[in-house]
């Protein structure tokens, strides 16, 4: 394995942790305050979601926590975890002032089930923008069966491997879609050195960060070996956030599209599944 990634990560979060919380991307005053029930991402996710009132919840890779107290409110015992301390600070804070009790665990996914004393789920919630931050897929595919009770259900909406493929240079040059990087799951992360963040803010940043691509068989796969049953897969057009610069617009929904032929590329999909048969 290449350098600490999850020390490169970390601090990659870490930094961009209260930035996020004060940006208006992610309107947490209005989230708190009740005026939006919930985040954009958990309501483009709620009608696949269906009734969760009631289940006992993890949320991996929570970030700020803002969807998790989405999760909440549609009744949900929730539970969160992420690997940045500075991410859980804003996560707490949120739902102490919105009124939700929410248990936040730091620990990285793979040390996941330690760090929350061998608890078990009835759900399990991926969001958007989390597969890619981990090395190794079918080590997922198994902390996921390990989190999860018998017949527990896993929800993962992701960004699609096609997407993380593009030139996103070439994208804001001239609008072209061409392939770039690696589609399949390679040892060694793509490491880039970033000085932004895909919402609106004045801070500076300095951190890298390293990712991986998973293709969509080797996700269904490694969940189906750790004794998975897929019970849903949709590819959608659109994604809570502009991957490719100059040639996508915003829409009411808080989505991104592309200005042109949507049908050319899928750019998230929601994947379910339970344990066991």
């Amino acid at each position: 394995m290449q350098e600490d990634y999850l020390a490169v990560n970390r601090a990659h979060w870490d930094e961009r942790a209260a930035p996020h919380a004060a940006s208006p991307e992610y309107d947490v005053a209005r989230l708190i305050s009740g005026e939006r029930r919930v985040s954009d991402v958990v309501a483009f996710d709620e009608p696949l979601l269906g009734d969760i009132a009631g289940l006992r919840a993890l949320h991996l890779q929570c970030h700020i926590g803002t969807d998790t107290l989405s999760l909440s409110r549609l009744g949900a015992q929730m539970s969160g975890l992420d690997l940045s301390g500075s991410s859980l600070e804003q996560a707490r804070r949120i739902a102490a002032a919105a009124g939700h009790a929410i248990d936040y665990v730091e620990s990285d996914v793979y040390s996941a089930p330690q760090a929350l004393g061998g608890r078990t789920f009835e759900l399990l919630y991926t969001g958007i923008g989390a597969l890619c931050w981990l090395p190794d897929i079918r080590r997922w595919a198994q902390v996921v069966a390990e989190l999860l009770e018998p017949g527990g259900r896993l929800f993962v909406r992701e960004g699609h491997p096609m997407m993380w493929t593009i030139d996103d240079e070439r994208a804001k040059l001239d609008g072209t879609l061409a392939l770039r990087y690696a589609y399949f799951e390679r040892e060694q992360g793509n490491v880039w050195e970033e000085d932004e963040t895909y919402v609106t803010t004045d801070a500076s940043f300095q951190e890298k960060c390293i990712d991986w691509n998973h293709g969509l068989g080797e996700v269904v796969g490694a969940l189906l070996d750790a004794d998975f049953t897929l019970t849903g897969l949709v590819e959608h057009r659109s994604q809570p956030w502009q991957s490719l610069p100059g040639c996508m617009e915003l829409g009411d929904d808080g989505e991104w599209r592309l200005t042109r032929d949507d049908w050319l590329l899928p750019l998230t999909y929601t994947l379910q599944a339970r344990r066991g048969g």
